[in-house]
């Protein structure tokens, strides 16, 4: 069995090691030397793009947020779903991951970064909500390992009352929030519920019909202006 070769580290702000391996079957990253992602296993990651953009992929000029670029999986997604005239804006903490896309992972997901609907933002996406309040159609978070995290401590404002309501004033009215996590999120569920969302709780496998560990994404709908009912 061939080894995996190291191609790339970097250190997140709070000093967690981020290592980018390969081997002939698949690319991981490691955090600390645990398994963050893996390239055989992004089914959950392209169905977030999916079930976040379903409603922009109806609008004209829709503008949506990607907020970490991972692999580039849920990038891809989203821009196979959004029409030509979209606006896809990807915030990535880590600036060696963005370099990793064009770089090394670029193929895996057919270089999505090289769209020209793309904006990528080298910041932290809190950040990016808090500078766009009302400019989004669509919100997509997957950052970190959920609403608990695992890479930078930081990231748990993300997904607290403060960061609910940031991503909720990005929204336009009848936005989508979805929020992808490797388990259940009860608490950060009733969190949005608490802040006006309607939620919709969509269990998928790793690898969609092909299996793998069961990830969970929260799909939370603000009220449309002028919408009526519960």
């Amino acid at each position: 069995m061939k080894p995996r070769q190291v191609i790339g580290r970097t250190l997140t702000p709070d000093g967690t090691e981020l290592t980018l391996t390969s081997h002939p079957s698949e690319f991981v990253i490691l955090a600390d030397g645990h398994v963050l992602m893996s390239s055989r296993m992004h089914g959950s990651e392209d169905a977030l793009a999916t079930l976040g953009c379903e409603r922009a992929a109806t609008l004209d000029q829709p503008r949506v947020l990607v907020g970490g670029l991972g692999m580039g999986f849920t990038l891809r997604a989203a821009l196979d779903s959004l029409p030509a005239s979209a606006t896809v804006v990807v915030a990535e903490l880590i600036a060696a991951v963005v370099d990793w896309n064009r770089g090394p992972l670029g193929d895996l997901a057919g270089r999505p970064l090289d769209d020209g609907r793309v904006v990528v933002e080298v910041s932290d996406v809190r950040d990016t909500l808090r500078r766009g309040a009302g400019q989004f159609d669509a919100v997509m978070l997957d950052v970190d390992n959920g609403a608990i995290s695992l890479t930078t401590a930081s990231n748990d404002r993300l997904y607290d009352r403060e960061g609910v309501a940031a991503a909720r004033a990005a929204l336009r009215p009848g936005g989508v929030l979805a929020v992808w996590s490797a388990g259940p999120e009860r608490l950060f569920e009733r969190r949005l519920r608490a802040d006006g969302f309607r939620v919709e709780r969509k269990l998928v496998r790793a690898r969609l019909k092909k299996g793998g560990p069961m990830h969970t994404i929260l799909v939370a709908r603000t009220v449309e202006t002028g919408a009526t009912g519960p």
